[in-house]
């Protein structure tokens, strides 16, 4: 039987070593604390059409192509645990100016023009979706196939995938890819792949969220995805069983994950810009991680030698990217390539490497 090594046990690295032991690969996780590093700290938000805009026409079609893939993809989870990991099934982007506004009409003019649905709405329809935004939200952008799901949810959920398909998750850290005798390698260690393979285009940007419980008699969560800009900063709500996480701040701050002061108070000042009501919740939590970036926003899915396949640079769409990285590795260890996924090739940085 041929041998796996998947070093990093995110929603990436499980959901590879998922499908691969599946298709009959003997595999084996690496990652001392599996699901706790940037996977743990997530909103769990799957909007590339919300995100889109004029001139990125290859993250818009990679993340369409990722999005599509999801139903399925979740059906599978729900099929092999009996846990479904959505919790909100729209996306709902608002505006309070008329700046933010225009901007709404222009991302509603490039996605449906690339055939992807989404619905301006004025203020009356802003109020009949979510009738406790507050009143200063003016216009809205509806993204009737955008979801999201409960990343923490999802990690446990593909873990339980992982041990029933046979795949060994072995608590420890690789410190070189040449200590692996494995057939195959798969590096999906997040903001930390460059340090296993020099010259990889990838680097953490710190991302800080809140998890807000929700209180007996304050107003329930709502039912979409929430998206927003405030004085500048992108601000998300999605719904959780129990309440609402609030994200995300962005900075380049290396490996730092300590929460800081400012980045609570801009996120609670800004959710409670977009919904007042808020403020009756209980902060139950204040966390950070370092996001995968890569200089052009697009993930590294691809061969960087005989032996090694990497899976990362996913940035702030790790959990919308695992579909079609799933699907991308799967054909790469079956020696094919996905199409699809062929605008995430590393090999476009030359720096990314070649054969060791």
């Amino acid at each position: 039987m041929r041998s796996l090594a998947v070093v990093g046990g995110g929603v990436i690295g499980l959901s590879v070593a998922w499908r691969a032991a599946e298709s009959g690969w003997s595999v084996t996780v690496f990652d001392p604390a599996a699901g706790s590093g940037a996977s743990w700290v997530a909103g769990g938000m799957l909007a590339p059409l919300s995100e889109g805009w004029p001139g990125e026409d290859e993250p818009l079609e990679f993340g369409a192509a990722s999005l599509a893939r999801w139903p399925e993809f979740g059906a599978r989870i729900r099929a092999a645990t009996g846990v479904s990991v959505f919790v909100a099934e729209e996306t709902l982007t608002v505006a309070s100016d008329t700046a933010d506004a225009a901007d709404l009409r222009t991302i509603a003019d490039f996605v449906t023009a690339r055939g992807h649905e989404m619905r301006l709405l004025d203020r009356q329809g802003v109020r009949a979706c979510e009738p406790d935004l507050a009143r200063t939200v003016r216009a809205g952008l509806l993204a009737p196939t955008e979801p999201a799901v409960d990343n923490r949810l999802l990690v446990e959920s593909l873990r339980r995938c992982c041990e029933q398909a046979g795949v060994h998750i072995r608590a420890a850290s690789v410190a070189a890819v040449d200590d692996l005798d494995h057939d195959r390698i798969v590096l999906a260690t997040g903001a930390a792949a460059a340090q296993l393979w020099p010259g990889l285009p990838v680097r953490p940007v710190k991302g800080e969220i809140l998890r807000l419980r929700h209180r007996p008699g304050a107003p329930p969560p709502p039912r979409r995805v929430i998206r927003a800009r405030v004085h500048g900063r992108p601000l998300y709500l999605v719904p959780r069983a129990n309440g609402i996480v609030v994200g995300a701040t962005q900075y380049e701050a290396g490996f730092d994950t300590a929460v800081t002061v400012a980045g609570v108070r801009d996120l609670i000042a800004d959710a409670e810009a977009v919904l007042p009501a808020l403020g009756e919740y209980e902060l139950q939590e204040a966390s950070a991680g370092a996001r995968p970036g890569t200089p052009d926003n697009l993930p590294l899915i691809g061969r960087v030698s005989d032996r090694v396949i990497v899976a990362t640079g996913h940035g702030r769409n790790g959990i919308l990217g695992v579909p079609i990285t799933v699907d991308a590795v799967a054909a790469l260890l079956a020696g094919d390539t996905l199409a699809e996924a062929k605008v995430a090739d590393p090999q476009r940085f030359p720096q990314s490497g070649g054969n060791r």
